[in-house]
């Protein structure tokens, strides 16, 4: 089992940056793929970024490369997403997700993670 809490969501204008922390805890014996995923209402929840856990390996979603940085420091237990640029259409709630079976990057597909956080809101307006 593996739980995970997110933070660090907030409302900031269009062009501002967040940083998101997913704090991780439980029986981790092996390197999950750890990512982040986002979900506005009435829409799919669509994956952004992606690593195992360990690594410097990181895959990302077409719409968010160049703007997005997923990182980690194992020693906290902890994954970041760094959030830059951020637009309008940005605004969504964003969840932490990891599976010790999902080829990171190979799918977006939140029905491949199997461990879910509670989301965190991040809101930009323009």
């Amino acid at each position: 089992q593996v739980q995970l809490m997110e933070s660090g969501g907030d409302s900031v204008q269009a062009g501002g940056s967040l940083r998101l922390s997913c704090a991780a805890s439980g029986h981790t014996y092996a390197r999950p793929c750890m990512g982040w995923f986002r979900q506005v209402p009435g829409k799919e929840r669509e994956g952004v970024a992606a690593m195992y856990s360990g690594t410097d390996s990181t895959y990302y979603a077409d719409s968010v490369e160049g703007r997005f940085t997923i990182s980690q420091d194992n020693s906290k237990n902890t994954l970041y997403l760094q959030l830059n640029n951020l637009k309008p259409e940005d605004t969504a709630m964003y969840y932490c997700a990891a599976d010790f079976r999902v080829l990171c990057g190979g799918t977006w597909s939140k029905d491949a993670f199997k461990f879910w956080g509670q989301g965190t809101q991040v809101t930009v307006s323009s």
